[in-house]
């Protein structure tokens, strides 16, 4: 007896076209109609320029040699005001409120200064946004210093008697062009490569062919730092030798220890330069990869 029965499965012979068709609702694009993936971004270590243990010995030698010359320069120049300058004072003794001016141009020039070139070129473990800031943070700390110091050599000037005239040695001549730099880094830098951020995407090629001109005017702003305090130490050391000579056991160790403060400037321009100037940094051991994914 024959027996009717309805398989489920289509014939064996049906087109595998007309089955895509069927399950396809109408108007669904195809895979070769759909746009493009996004573009895959990730990092990949790069053979060539990874670190070795020199590289690294290298890199932690700047790091410490160069912070404990930061941290003892500024030490240095204030041991040698209170302890064979007198201290300070404000308008009450025009001599002693003169002290204020090396110290506070070393810790905004140079000490603030430096550590916020070695921060930015040295420190690649944290975010970039964050050292950015705090790039930006460790000059905002130099210009109060900048300022109160100027103010403390110009009115110590104004009152003395007799008056001394402003803006006569070379030393002055380099701390104003210095100061001015400064002043224009600082602004260019604010709004180049913060305020710009608001519109990222946008100014990226501006703020891109901005960073290799901020990066050799900051450089050349600290060496012209180094060379003004080099400067002041060789007038103010003129000075003192011409007003009482090295009579006194006490002259000559002061003499020493303003050559050494000398000696530390220029070791802090060098090495700064070195540290702004390798070509190698801890994120150049990873090469930025872009790769398009492939649906199959």
């Amino acid at each position: 007896m024959e027996t009717n029965s309805v398989s489920p499965l289509p014939p064996l012979d049906a087109p595998l076209a007309m089955m895509e068709n069927e399950k396809t609702p109408p108007g669904t694009p195809s895979v070769t109609e759909m746009p493009p993936p996004p573009d895959e971004k990730r990092y990949e270590e790069d053979s060539e320029n990874a670190w070795n243990c020199c590289s690294w010995f290298e890199y932690l030698l700047i790091v410490i040699l160069s912070t404990v010359l930061l941290i003892g320069v500024l030490v240095l120049t204030l041991f040698w005001v209170i302890f064979y300058r007198g201290g300070f004072a404000w308008a009450d003794s025009p001599q002693l409120q003169f002290n204020l001016h090396p110290v506070l141009m070393v810790a905004g020039c140079v000490t603030f200064s430096g550590f916020s070139i070695l921060l930015y070129r040295l420190c690649r473990c944290i975010k970039h946004l964050y050292v950015k800031l705090t790039h930006m943070l460790f000059h905002a700390c130099a210009i109060p210093c900048i300022v109160m110091a100027f103010l403390a050599v110009f009115e110590s000037h104004n009152l003395v008697e007799p008056p001394k005239p402003h803006f006569y040695s070379l030393h002055t001549w380099l701390g104003l062009i210095t100061m001015a730099m400064f002043a224009v880094q600082f602004i260019v830098g604010f709004f180049s490569f913060l305020v710009l951020l608001c519109c990222e995407n946008r100014t990226y090629s501006c703020r891109s062919a901005m960073v290799p001109i901020h990066a050799s005017f900051g450089l050349a702003n600290f060496m012209m730092a180094v060379a003004t305090c080099v400067t002041g130490l060789v007038e103010t050391e003129r000075q003192l030798v011409g007003e009482t000579g090295l009579s006194t056991r006490n002259s000559e160790i002061e003499h020493y220890i303003m050559n050494s403060m000398g000696v530390v400037f220029v070791a802090l321009g060098i090495i700064i330069s070195v540290a702004v100037r390798r070509s190698n940094a801890p994120a150049t051991a990873k090469v930025y990869v872009t790769e398009r994914l492939e649906i199959n």
